[in-house]
C-alpha cells in the first residue's frame, strides 16, 4: 500500500490508528502536505514555522495519520539534553514513527547544535540505506 502526493510515492504503514477526525484541507494544509512529502522523498526533516496556535503540530500529526504511521510529539524545553534527543530518535526509528519536536526553539544552544548533528546523521544514514547509525552525543 502506498500514498502518492504530486511526484512522491511513500510507503503506507499498516499501523491501525483507529477512526480519527481529519483536518480541514485548505490551501495552507495542502502546501504543508506537499512540503512534508518532498522532505520525506529527500530523507530530510521539515520545520514548519509560524505563530503559535496555527496548527503546525496538528498538520504533522494529520500527515502521519494519512500514512498510517504513529506520530510521537515531544515537547522540547531547556532541560532536554542531547542524550534525551538521541533516545527519542532511537525510539522513532525503531517504531517507524513520525516525530514532531514541539517548541524546538526552546532547546539550549549546545543541545540544538548536537540535535542538528543527530538529525543530519539520521538523514545521511537513510539516504545511504544504512540499517544502523551512530548518533553524536549518545
Amino acid at each position: 500500500l502506498q500514498v502518492s502526493v504530486a511526484d512522491v510515492t511513500l510507503p503506507c504503514s499498516y499501523e491501525w490508528l483507529g477512526v480519527t477526525s481529519r483536518l480541514v484541507v485548505t490551501p495552507l494544509t495542502d502546501r504543508a502536505y506537499l512540503a512534508f512529502t518532498q522532505a520525506a522523498r529527500l530523507h530530510a526533516g521539515l520545520a514548519p514555522a509560524g505563530p503559535a496556535g496555527t496548527g503546525k503540530t496538528e498538520t504533522v500529526k494529520d500527515m502521519a495519520r494519512l500514512l498510517n504511521a504513529p506520530c510521537v510529539v515531544s515537547n522540547c524545553s531547556e532541560q532536554v539534553t542531547p542524550a534525551d534527543l538521541a533516545r527519542v530518535l532511537k525510539g522513532l526509528a525503531g517504531a517507524g514513527a513520525v516525530g514532531c519536536f514541539d517548541e524546538f526553539n526552546r532547546l539550549l544552544v549546545g543541545a540544538l547544535s548536537v540535535a542538528a548533528e543527530q538529525f543530519g546523521a539520521v538523514a545521511a544514514a537513510r539516504r545511504a540505506g544504512a540499517t544502523e547509525v551512530l548518533l553524536p552525543g549518545d
